[in-house]
């Protein structure tokens, strides 16, 4: 299957990556060259300044250069939330992930830390109250929705410092991302098939997953 043209030409098309050590060149259009001087000095006053977003930058920056490839994602989080001072930590789980969840609670608790969980059903508002078709149901009968704009509430009532999310569903990550007053992580994502590891579907394109190369049926997705 012949891959297809992209309509604009930005970093999925480079070849160099040359922003990243400096030890190529750029090629002819590149986000990092157009980048203007007082755009780039913004973002160095940004990234090396005293607010949030400096904290948050060489928070992260430090546990990759100190930890690369020693720790797993759960120990990056603790190693992070300690580093960004965060005291307090919220935890948006999916309900399916609760024993998990569980599990990184006690961890979280054994590293030092304050620890608030809101799961995903929480109000218990039925699908069919917010427009979804009973016939659209996992099951028939009461079934909840998903609350992330609840859970993302709950957990700023709560003043937590940092929030992670542990499965929310696609779509719902973005609604409690955008009404979490803390900074947010990921540590889990939602995927049903592939035991929550998404990436798994990049290296099977070309067997288990090769149906996603199919053109006619992305389109009816």
């Amino acid at each position: 299957m012949a891959k297809p043209k992209p309509d604009v030409v930005t970093c999925s098309e480079c070849g160099q990556f040359n922003c990243y050590r400096q030890d190529t060149r750029y090629p002819g259009i590149c986000a990092t060259e157009d980048l203007t001087p007082e755009h780039r000095a913004e973002l160095v006053q940004l990234y090396g300044g005293d607010g949030l977003d400096a904290k948050l930058a060489r928070a992260a920056a430090e546990v990759e250069g100190q930890y690369y490839c020693q720790l797993n994602r759960i120990e990056e989080t603790v190693a992070f939330a300690r580093r960004i001072g965060a005291k307090r930590l919220g935890i948006a789980t999916c309900v399916g992930l609760i024993d998990d969840t569980k599990i990184l609670v006690d961890i979280l608790r054994l590293a030092g830390f304050e620890t608030r969980t809101a799961l995903c059903k929480v109000g218990s508002i039925d699908k069919t109250e917010i427009g979804v078709a009973e016939d659209l149901k996992i099951k028939p009968g009461h079934e909840a929705c998903c609350n992330p704009v609840l859970q993302a509430r709950l957990l700023n009532d709560e003043k937590t410092d940092l929030n992670i999310l542990m499965g929310l569903c696609v779509g719902h990550d973005s609604l409690f991302i955008r009404h979490a007053e803390a900074p947010v992580t990921t540590l889990v994502v939602k995927d049903r098939v592939l035991s929550h590891n998404p990436a798994a579907a990049f290296h099977t394109i070309k067997t288990y997953t090769k149906r996603m190369l199919d053109k006619k049926r992305l389109q009816e997705l």
